[in-house]
């Protein structure tokens, strides 16, 4: 026993450090390389678009690769150790084929995880809606993709069970707001008023860096039971859309006050009708 460690020990442990060693390099090289490369391919894009990219294409291959350091290892310690890997790779082979009849939707999630990769559907940090389950992208990988919702769930969703994607904030998101107004009120002097308010906030330090192009409003989109309804469209940096609606709503809302515009809500009006007078026989 002390004669085969001393014989074999050095080398298998050298073998993991070796390993070890490579997969750390792989970690430090390879996001700086797809950064750059990515940069190359994607120039023009929008900053956010190239990173998130870069970050989801790092992660697929730092694992990828992982996986494949950590066979390579464990084969050349099994040759260490006197095992004959000739027969354990043809096992292999055929347990692989055996799996691959009885794991269809396995090879179908590697195939769609290529290309929702290749094809760039979508990465990490984008907010996506996949069937009825919309969340942030988490992770994303050969075999799955991972959301988590508002409520902070998390949703872990096969690649073969995509099916129709949505991706909310690929490139720029979009502020599409309704605002009603009463029918007593003149339109043109809402429309005005609102226009102001978004160009307004759109010179904003805060605000500015993340518009694109300055809400403002599109038509009169529908006469509403309650009110007039008026569309308001914008294009914003991706994931910003929600946060600068709440914003316009809250500076809407304090301008009509100040202006007498009335916001219509629900209301019911009641009549007290007289009884007909009775006849007397």
């Amino acid at each position: 026993m002390v004669e085969w460690l001393r014989s074999h020990a050095g080398r298998i442990v050298l073998v993991i450090a070796l390993g070890a060693a490579i997969y750390f390099v792989f970690q430090k090289v390879m996001p700086r390389l797809v950064s750059r490369t990515i940069k190359i391919r994607m120039k023009g894009r929008p900053k956010v678009e190239v990173e998130k990219r870069s970050r989801t294409i790092s992660n697929v291959i730092s694992k990828t690769i992982g996986i494949f350091i950590a066979g390579v290892v464990l084969f050349t310690i099994l040759a260490e150790i006197g095992v004959n890997i000739g027969p354990a790779l043809a096992s292999l082979g055929i347990l692989g084929l055996a799996v691959s009849f009885g794991a269809q939707s396995l090879i179908k999630d590697l195939i769609n995880g290529i290309f929702i990769l290749l094809e760039n559907q979508y990465s990490v940090g984008d907010v996506v809606r996949i069937g009825d389950t919309a969340g942030l992208v988490e992770e994303v990988n050969l075999r799955r993709t991972i959301l988590r919702d508002l409520d902070g769930v998390v949703h872990y969703i096969p690649n073969s069970e995509t099916g129709i994607v949505s991706n909310l904030t690929k490139e720029y998101s979009r502020v599409n707001m309704n605002i009603s107004v009463a029918y007593s009120e003149d339109i043109d002097r809402v429309i005005n008023v609102i226009n102001r308010v978004c160009s307004n906030m759109a010179k904003e330090k805060k605000w500015k860096n993340l518009i694109i192009k300055t809400p403002q409003v599109l038509r009169v989109d529908a006469l509403a039971e309650s009110g007039v309804e008026i569309k308001i469209l914008g294009d914003t940096l991706p994931a910003s859309q929600w946060d600068i609606m709440g914003e316009l709503r809250k500076r809407i809302k304090r301008e009509f006050d100040n202006e007498g515009i009335e916001i219509p809500w629900p209301h019911m009006k009641i009549y007290f009708g007289s009884l007909p007078e009775r006849k007397e026989t």
